[in-house]
């Protein structure tokens, strides 16, 4: 059997305004919470009870849904629109700041200006000048030229270079001319840096001075010290007296030819020239060095020497002296006869 009104079988009774009402504000209270920070809300407050009370319209709510439902009611609305009445009205007025709003004088450019510049020294202070003279034949009425110093860096067309920088000059309807001067710090004292502009003939007139250089900039770098290094704060040692030549030797005496050049002290003594037929100088120990055994025969055989040719060991001859001297602690020894060769 169907039944045209109530609920289905086993699915309950059907709900009551009552719970319509109470499944609305669960539904509402999740869905306020997930977009509403009640941490922000300046109104909502917890009391000591666990409860929570609207400060603005003294109320008091057993749950946050409570207090969001309340938040979307007449009364708070009310109340809200009558606070923020109430704090414009005592409010001061407060003026808007007028802001200027400045736009960009548009001109028609005719050019640059013919210019001219002239590079002084100055021989009492030791400085460089330079005299801009510009002309402009066709500025604009009650217009006085303007000059500025820029740096390298604020300019953007080339590259960046810190030794220089760049003096600009502008006049409508002239376009703006630059020249690039170096960066050093400018004189601007009153007698050496002033600028001048001549509306009779249309040329202004700038002149500049660049302050010296402290004369340790000018000095040269000081040398290395040993083992490439050096010290600050410590005065330079003196250098080392240059070396003197050595003394020249004595003459030689009378009668003997002049030896050989002497070398520097404790250098050995080069060995004595060769002679021909003439007595050989003596050593430097005194000892007379040993003389060659005694030639055989004439001829071919001068040269011959025993032992060499025919199987025999050589005569072995007394280590100093001549043949037969005595030495000390041996005794007299005499020299076996040559061999008869012809035989």
């Amino acid at each position: 059997m169907d039944r045209e009104w109530g609920s289905k079988p086993g699915s309950g009774g059907a709900a009551s305004a009552q719970n319509e009402a109470i499944d609305r504000r669960e539904r509402l209270r999740r869905l306020a919470l997930e977009t509403i920070d009640l941490a922000k809300d300046p109104y909502f407050m917890r009391n000591h009870l666990g409860s929570y009370e609207c400060k603005l319209c003294l109320t008091l709510h057993n749950n946050e849904g409570n207090y969001l439902a309340h938040t979307q009611g007449k009364r708070h609305q009310t109340n809200l629109a009558k606070r923020a009445a109430r704090e414009a009205k005592e409010a001061p007025a407060q003026p808007q700041p007028h802001k200027r709003k400045v736009e960009p004088r548009k001109s028609v450019k005719i050019g640059r200006p013919g210019y001219r510049v002239t590079k002084q020294f100055d021989p009492e202070t030791k400085q460089r000048s330079l005299l801009f003279q510009i002309e402009y034949p066709e500025i604009e009425d009650l217009v006085k030229p303007r000059h500025r110093f820029m740096s390298s860096f604020e300019q953007r067309v080339q590259s960046f270079d810190k030794r220089y920088q760049y003096l600009l000059f502008a006049a409508n309807p002239y376009e703006i001319i630059a020249f690039k001067v170096p960066s050093t710090e400018i004189d601007k004292s009153t007698p050496k840096f002033f600028s001048h502009w001549d509306p009779d003939s249309k040329m202004f007139t700038l002149q500049l001075y660049f302050k010296s250089k402290p004369p340790e900039a000018n000095k040269p770098p000081s040398a290395p010290a040993a083992n490439n290094t050096t010290t600050t704060g410590a005065p330079p040692r003196p250098l080392p007296p240059p070396p003197q030549a050595p003394p020249p030797p004595p003459p030689p005496p009378q009668g003997m030819p002049p030896g050989p050049p002497r070398g520097p002290p404790g250098s050995i003594p080069p060995p004595p020239p060769t002679m021909g037929n003439g007595p050989r100088p003596m050593p430097p120990g005194g000892a007379l060095p040993v003389p060659p055994p005694p030639p055989v025969g004439s001829g071919t055989m001068a040269n011959f020497t025993l032992g060499n040719q025919m199987g025999r060991p050589p005569v072995m001859l007394p280590p100093q002296g001549f043949p037969g001297q005595q030495m000390p602690g041996q005794g007299v020894r005499m020299p076996p006869p040559p061999p008869n060769m012809g035989q």
